[in-house]
């Protein structure tokens, strides 16, 4: 018996099917259907490697040993993973620890990475891999040294830029990170644990990944370690599109989820190193929170967006634009705010001293305020907690919900800058419950702002009690809402 093969067998049976066909035979939907999938390879990352490769360089950095001594015997690579990325330094036998060197010798003190930036000699790495640093050597894989001079560093982002003496260097290409989608293949070259030249890949698993307030991440699963970082997140095309900058591990290890910083971001502060040497930010002085699905419903925002205004620095141009606290900024410059990690990113990247517009929603209605933003200064202290000079009187209305308050007296309004409210005297019940405490201080009440313990009762006595009520209330100098769920 001849022996067909599964080509040949499928061959026959369409044979047979169109045979059917031409004598008016019904023929099952399987036999009629034969998608071709198509079939995908793996990708090859060699060509990417040559062309990209020479433009990465190690980094190596010496500081003296007073300002940093290797307490424990550990190698200088794993230390800065450790310290990096919070993980306990473990317990070393004295007997293992070495002797403190002389404070004035110099001492090796990590190994990271980086990538040339221009032909002339900028180089791009990460604010952590040179931070302390008294001198950083640059090697390229031609293995010439250069001693590199720190043009600028800027730890909110962890982008550094140095500058090595050379011309002709291959300088890397930027991508769009725009362009960049999840389930694209990426590759990353580096000298983890000090191996140079090391090259590993994966998919980008995530993109606008919150971990901080300026830095939309970019997450993947490419095998980043120590020695890693500052170096680039490349594309198949051949584009850089991030900085390998932090991973995420409870074991100490790689757990396969990385972080990179977005290439777009990354050039917008080196461009201001390079120029200044600093990197200045925008600020328009309000303390942010979250928006929650609830709170957005109770307020008749609709969807949970925006940026909930907790507080506002006295003299900021936050107050001069007449933000107030429990206002909802949607849009900044005319820009969406959808989570509220966009508004500082937003700002921040905006030049000090430029005109915007906010868009706030405060009770019921959404009005523009015209804003200048200032640049970024060092957080002012905590206003004093509010005194209470009255003694505790329960408020009829206020106990249906487990309230008691009292007036605020006008020296405790100009404390806290504000024109109204009510102090809790107490908080047990639903209140309690809600997350209410003694001392806070309640401005609005069912999306209404009380003046005093009247106007408050007499909220209270309109609202529907089988409800959520929404109370906007201040603790210190935050200030934010709560949903109160009356008892059924």
């Amino acid at each position: 018996m001849r022996n067909f093969n599964g080509s040949a067998l499928r061959s026959i049976a369409l044979a047979c099917a169109f045979a059917a066909v031409g004598s008016g035979a019904v023929l099952p939907e399987r036999v009629l259907a034969q998608p071709a999938a198509a079939a995908r390879g793996l990708p090859d990352f060699t060509d990417l490697v040559d062309q990209v490769g020479p433009s990465v360089v190690n980094i190596r950095t010496v500081e003296k040993a007073s300002s940093r001594a290797n307490a424990n015997g550990m190698d200088e690579e794993m230390l800065e993973f450790f310290r990096r990325f919070g993980v306990p330094i473990p317990n070393m036998p004295r007997q293992q620890r070495p002797q403190r060197p002389q404070d004035d010798e110099p001492q090796p003190r990590g190994l990271g990475s980086g990538f040339i930036l221009t032909g002339d000699g900028y180089v791009m790495t990460n604010a952590h891999v040179v931070e302390g640093a008294d001198e950083v050597i640059v090697t390229l894989t031609d293995k010439r040294e250069f001693k590199a001079k720190i043009i600028g560093a800027d730890k909110r982002t962890d982008v550094a830029v140095v500058k090595i003496e050379a011309t002709g260097l291959p300088a890397v290409k930027v991508g769009d990170v725009g362009r960049l989608r999840v389930g694209e293949w990426v590759m990353a070259i580096g000298s983890p644990f000090g191996l140079e030249n090391t090259v590993t890949a994966g998919i980008v698993s995530a993109k606008q990944r919150d971990t901080g307030d300026y830095l939309p991440f970019i997450q993947t699963d490419v095998a980043i370690n120590p020695g890693n970082s500052g170096g680039p997140l490349i594309n198949m095309r051949g584009e850089v599109v991030g900085i390998n900058s932090q991973i995420y591990s409870r074991s100490g290890g790689f757990m396969g989820i990385s972080f990179a910083i977005p290439m777009d971001e990354a050039i917008r502060v080196s461009d201001q190193l390079r120029a200044s040497g600093r990197v200045t930010r925008g600020r328009i002085g309000v303390q942010i929170g979250q928006v929650t699905k609830d709170v957005a419903e109770s307020i008749g925002l609709g969807k949970p967006q925006g940026a909930l205004v907790s507080g506002v620095e006295a003299g900021s141009p936050a107050e001069k634009a007449g933000v107030e606290a429990g206002d909802i900024i949607t849009r900044f410059d005319g820009k969406a705010i959808e989570k509220v990690a966009d508004l500082p990113r937003l700002v921040g990247n905006t030049k000090p001293g430029t005109k915007s517009t906010l868009t706030v929603f405060r009770r019921g209605a959404s009005r523009d305020l015209p804003i200048t933003v200032a640049e970024v200064e060092p957080d002012k202290p905590a206003a004093k907690s509010v005194e209470r000079e009255e003694k505790p009187k329960a408020s009829p209305a206020a106990q249906q919900l487990g309230l008691a308050v009292t007036e605020l007296s006008e020296a405790q309004k100009k404390e806290l800058k504000i024109k109204g409210g009510v102090l809790v005297a107490s908080a047990t019940d639903a209140a309690a419950r809600a997350g209410l405490r003694e001392g806070d201080v309640i401005l609005a009440v069912a999306n209404t702002e009380v003046a005093g313990v009247k106007e408050f009762e007499a909220v209270l006595a309109k609202a529907d009690k089988g409800k959520a009520i929404n109370v906007l209330y201040r603790r210190g100098e935050w200030t934010q809402y709560v949903l109160i769920r009356p008892s059924r």
